[in-house]
């Protein structure tokens, strides 16, 4: 769970939200929604320790993992299939522990290892990183070549495979469905689906969000609404909640006395 009491975020004097509060059920699929600057970034930088907040307070578990997609990738040597195990900050540390184990001729060291990547799937990460990469759309020959081979939209990809490589409790995914073709997007909208975790995505694709998100944070007014559901169902209760207040405000004024006239 992710709660949120009445927080508020400031960029010198203009302010993002404030009195914003909201809380999220673990593992819920939302869809972060808001006119751009308007502080959708600063919310994941929150979350991710990036960013304090000015007022308010916030809970989530201290022990949660968090994923999220690099927005830049450097034109590294490495292979595509490589950068993608990046990802997996455990699998790298425990093979160059093994790695060291073996030099060392530390049997038991060793041993342990082997138990720890046994516990944690490690010997399949290299299939699971070929999968996302075929998922994405890389052909079978990509995966030897190294990233610098890749242009700017490919890379991107690589950076949202490697993203969804890592083992996580959050994932944060800021316009994931940039720089994808329709294919790529039903698969990534499939996955997502099946992703265990909870989810947090950016992105101005409606269709994508509707059959992914199951939650809704709206930033409007330097404040966050939440609401329960998809994309399509966010914005008949956004619709519903206007025509509500501007039939308020009108039988309001209707109801004031009228002015006294001066003579």
């Amino acid at each position: 769970m992710i709660q949120f009491d009445q927080i508020a975020i400031r960029r010198g004097p203009r302010v993002l939200f404030e009195n914003a509060s909201f809380t999220l059920p673990y593992k819920a699929k939302v869809g972060l929604i808001g006119q751009n600057g308007s502080g959708k970034s600063s919310l994941f930088a929150v979350l991710q320790h990036q960013l304090s907040i000015d007022q308010g307070h916030y809970l989530f578990p201290k022990k949660m993992r968090i994923a999220h997609i690099e927005q830049e990738t450097p034109a590294l040597s490495c292979s595509a299939l490589d950068y993608v195990l990046d990802g997996d900050d455990l699998l790298r540390q425990l093979q160059q522990e093994l790695s060291l184990a073996e030099k060392n001729n530390d049997a038991l060291k060793i041993a342990e290892i082997h138990q720890n990547l046994h516990a944690i799937d490690g010997y399949s990460a290299k299939a699971r990183a070929a999968r996302l990469l075929d998922g994405l759309g890389f052909i079978h020959t990509d995966t030897d070549k190294p990233v610098s081979a890749f242009s700017g939209g490919w890379r991107m990809r690589l950076n949202l495979a490697q993203a969804l490589m890592k083992p996580s409790d959050l994932l944060l995914l800021d316009e994931p469905t940039n720089h994808l073709d329709l294919n790529t997007i039903i698969w990534l909208e499939r996955y997502l689906q099946r992703y265990p975790g909870m989810l947090m995505i950016i992105s101005h694709d409606r269709d994508f969000l509707d059959k992914v998100i199951g939650h809704t944070l709206h930033i409007s007014h330097q404040t966050i609404h939440y609401y329960l559901g998809n994309y399509s169902s966010f914005e008949k209760q956004r619709a519903e909640k206007i025509a509500l207040e501007q039939a308020t405000s009108k039988k309001i004024c209707r109801q004031a006395p009228a002015p006294t006239k001066l003579c």
